[in-house]
């Protein structure tokens, strides 16, 4: 596992640390834990955080741990560390996790925990690292779901447990006395203390402790949006320290001990040197000058690649080039980073839509409100999705860089210079290594080879796409499929032929089979004993259409999606082989730098954007990060490809990549890529979607809310102008009662999204006002659901669940859930495609047996759960098989 190292950034942590209390047991030894923490996190081994980094905060009222949470997600830009050592209480449901200050009484001025969350998700740190030591701390990790950030929380017990921490001896809780022991001496064999370690080694010298319920007290962790570790301490027992990167800190400690010796150096040669014409005093300030601002550069791109391009920002931010002054920059000391880089993701359609309306998303950014939108910009909010307006963006392929450019306006204030690619991976179908194609090349293979080879009855292999609306990697591989299926060169294809291309999404469609990414597509594929959803035997009939590198991180057991890694690559049984189709373009990367009319700093970002890019290209440089991630080289200066170098990942074995496969050049035009969208939008069918929201008190709890109205947003948005859709919600507000009973907010058969929006933007205005204080009875609501769609008109169709649990089990009639069955089976087809907020996601016998049922799909909640299900409901209008 990939560790974060935040040295050399400007890091803080922030320590609520509440002893006295007006109304509450006062906590002694929780006040006590201030002191302590910071002692430790500062000592001379530590090496992560100065003394002035370190801020503590004794809140009496709820605003002084808001202010002081804004402050320091607005100063941190490296790691944030966040602990609380106090009162902790939740309701008599384990949810609504609060946190209580000096002045707090039970549901009165207290600290929502999902409010302290939505104030880090704001932060500019690259990672945060939150300790709850409080009562209840394991009921917090559920409001997870909701966020963007990179966030490991560390729970000091389970949940549903009160601990013994705030009256012990002087020197701090049990729980903070133990912590300050390890991060201040350090684990024996490791060189540092990371997140993971700290855990674990609570785990151990808790192990004999009990909570006041008589239970074993076990610290709980969990992690949203990264598999990375982060080292928190570089103490080591017994060794010395681990030393920082040369290049910047170290620069920096040594540089007062330099000026000491030239300040004596000069005394010296003052007294012992008779000067004869006058003597020239050379003035050395004593004080360490202070590191200006880095100028902050926004970087954004497809999913996918967030996590290599993540690394390759950091380790450009480290590097020599961004840290040691350049000619005429006598402002800048050596050792002060020049340029951040943010980097951030969204969904293919989300940026297109972005550029569309740079004009609003410039205006939103310089606080303009809408800025001067046109008419059809209504209800795009580029700040909220795809986020800041860029710097820098890395689509997947020039592909998309096409499709943005051609969706701009005339006057449009963002312009876009490609720069060229600064990285490869060959686009490959998956087959699984025990359905090898007989009689076809693994290498220069023809689409038409590999359609026929991987049965075209639909009886073995089904191909997967991800969507070409919202992946890049899905729009590329729809490319080569519609101009290169004879194996001929993209470049001098004409435009695609229509008949061709109603067969070829034939064979790519049946619901559910398009995903938000590759990524997710391979991660829904994992086999169940290792870790993939339940009903991962599915990756034996599939072959899934992606990137070499997502391919071989499959094969690998690396982080894929939403999917952790594994402690060792899949069985050869589970693995796929990589087919290389002839004359598919590779996904090239490139960078594309976005310039912005009226910017003040615009010469200064256009030349920080070029020298990372430069960087970026460099072999010494972005290379070696990029090409460790699995990707391809660049061609260097003699025009050659280069192979993948030592430490590639494609050179392992069991990657099952082939590196004699070529990587072919983006050639096609952008009236090719517009005629190309334009083929697959006529070879799609009308569809209909239900989307049946829960609307129960329960999905107010651990942010499960926000999730459940952005999922259904994000669906909404698939919809296109031969898709109809309904919002049904339940309970019922009317009839809270009745089981059976939904409310129409949309009726079904509508096509104005408009309307959906609207009603869901009612839910989030007036958020609990606008549940139904009743349990959701799944089942019964989705009876009336399933039928109605089975009495509608068309053949494609599906519904949409969102729900946090099924609360009808007690006071369910027999005969439900058979009736439910027996309705799913029966002719036309309509798929369940379930979004699972609740704590146990999927992994339930009715959500596993739905989906089975209605041959549908379940997606648990998570911060990829919009994309995900996005990417399933715009497959509901492919062309079935039974169409063609």
């Amino acid at each position: 596992m990939s560790e974060y190292d935040a040295r050399g950034k400007a890091n803080r942590a922030l320590l609520i640390c509440v002893g006295d209390y007006q109304h509450l047991d006062r906590l002694p030894a929780a006040k006590a834990n201030a002191g302590e923490l910071k002692r430790a996190l500062t000592a001379p081994g530590s090496g992560v955080f100065t003394k002035d980094e370190v801020r503590i905060c004794r809140p009496q009222e709820p605003w002084e741990v808001e202010q002081a949470l804004d402050a320091v997600t607005e100063q941190a830009s490296g790691l944030l560390l966040v602990h609380f050592s106090g009162h902790g209480w939740v309701g008599s449901d384990g949810g609504n996790l609060q946190l209580m200050v000096g002045r707090s009484e039970p549901r009165h001025k207290t600290v929502s925990w999902q409010n302290v969350l939505s104030r880090l998700d704001k932060a500019a740190a690259d990672r945060i690292v939150i300790v709850l030591e409080c009562c209840y701390a394991g009921n917090a990790d559920g409001a997870f779901h909701s966020l963007r950030k990179p966030m490991s929380l560390l729970m000091a017990a389970q949940p549903n447990r009160r601990i013994f921490s705030g009256h012990e001896p002087a020197g701090g809780s049990l729980f903070t006395r133990a912590a300050v022991q390890i991060l201040e001496s350090g684990i024996p064999g490791r060189p540092c203390v990371t997140f993971e370690d700290l855990v674990q080694a609570l785990r151990d010298r808790l192990a004999h402790e009990r909570t006041p319920m008589g239970d074993v007290w076990e610290p709980r962790s969990a992690k949203q949006n990264t598999v990375d570790d982060v080292v928190l301490s570089f103490a080591a027992p017994a060794d010395p320290p681990a030393q920082s990167p040369p290049r910047i800190p170290s620069r920096r400690r040594l540089r007062p001990y330099l000026r000491h010796w030239l300040r004596l150096l000069l005394t010296l040669a003052i007294i012992l040197v008779p000067a004869t014409a006058g003597v020239v005093l050379l003035t050395v300030n004593g004080a360490e000058p202070a590191c200006p601002p880095a100028l902050e550069l926004r970087l954004l791109t497809a999913p996918e690649a967030e996590p290599a391009l993540r690394r390759a920002a950091f380790t450009y931010e480290m590097s020599d080039l961004n840290t040691h002054p350049l000619n005429g920059e006598s402002d800048l000391p050596d050792g002060c980073r020049r340029a951040q880089i943010t980097v951030y993701s969204a969904a293919k359609d989300q940026i297109g839509q972005g550029f569309a309306a740079a004009d609003r998303w410039q205006g939103e950014a310089h606080g303009a409100g809408t800025g001067q939108g046109r008419p059809d910009d209504e209800g795009i909010e580029p700040l909220h999705r795809p986020g800041p307006q860029p710097d820098v963006w890395i689509p997947e392929s020039t592909a998309d860089y096409e499709e943005a450019r051609r969706g701009m306006p005339d006057g449009s204030p963002a312009t876009l210079r490609n720069t060229g690619p600064v990285a490869y991976t060959p686009l490959v179908v998956g087959i699984p290594a025990n359905a090898r194609l007989a009689d076809v090349e693994q290498v220069g293979a023809s689409w038409q080879d590999l359609l026929t080879g991987t049965d075209g009855d639909h009886r073995h292999l089904q191909l997967l796409r991800p969507s070409p609306v919202l992946s890049g990697t899905g729009l590329l591989h729809t490319i080569g499929l519609y101009l290169a299926h004879d194996g001929s060169e993209i470049g001098s294809a004409g435009p695609p032929d229509a008949t061709f291309a109603q067969d070829a999404e034939g064979r790519l469609s049946a619901p559910g089979s398009q995903y938000a990414g590759s990524t997710e597509l391979l991660c829904s594929l994992r086999p169940a004993d290792a870790g993939g959803p339940p009903g991962g035997a599915l990756h034996t009939r599939a072959a899934p259409l992606v990137s070499e590198k997502s391919l071989a991180d499959f094969n690998l057991g690396r982080a894929i999606g939403s999917c952790p890694a594994l402690d060792a690559p899949l069985a050869p049984g589970s693995r796929y082989a990589a087919y290389y189709p002839r004359n598919v373009p590779a996904l090239d990367h490139p960078l594309i730098r976005v310039d912005w009319d009226g910017a003040a700093d615009a010469t200064a970002r256009q030349a920080a954007v070029d020298r990372f890019a430069a960087w970026l290209r460099d072999p010494d440089g972005g290379q070696r990060t990029l090409t460790a991630q699995g990707y391809r080289g660049v061609p260097g200066e003699d025009d050659r490809m280069p192979r993948p170098g030592p430490g590639s990942p494609l050179l392992n074995s069991r990657a099952d990549a082939d590196l004699d496969a070529p990587v072919v050049p983006f050639d096609a035009g952008g009236d090719q890529v517009a005629r190309v969208l334009d083929g697959y939008d006529k070879a799609q069918k009308s569809s209909q979607v239900l989307i049946l929201f829960d609307t129960s008190t329960s999905m107010a709890e651990g942010g499960k809310l926000p999730v459940a109205l952005g999922a259904a947003a994000r669906a909404l948005e698939m919809a296109g102008p031969r898709h109809t859709y309904g919002l049904w919600t339940f309970p019922d507000r009317t009839h809270p009662t009745d089981p059976e009973a939904v409310r129409r907010a949309v009726p079904l058969g509508s096509a104005d999204p408009a309307l959906g929006k609207a009603a869901l933007d009612r839910i989030a205005g007036r958020g609990r006002d606008e549940l139904v204080d009743h349990g959701a009875a799944m089942e019964e609501a989705l009876t009336a659901a399933v039928r109605e769609m089975k009495k509608s008109a068309g053949t494609n169709k599906a519904v949409v669940l969102i729900l946090d649990q099924d609360d009808g089990g007690p006071q369910r009639a027999a005969g439900v859930e058979k009736t439910l069955t027996s309705l799913l089976k029966e002719e036309p087809e309509v798929p369940v495609l379930t979004l699972a907020l609740g704590k146990d996601g999927c992994d339930t016998f009715t959500l596993q047996g739905l989906a089975e049922a209605s041959k549908g799909r379940c997606v648990p909640g998570g911060p990829d759960a919009p994309e995900q299900l996005a990417g399933l409901v715009a497959s509901i209008g492919t062309a079935g098989k039974e169409d063609r």
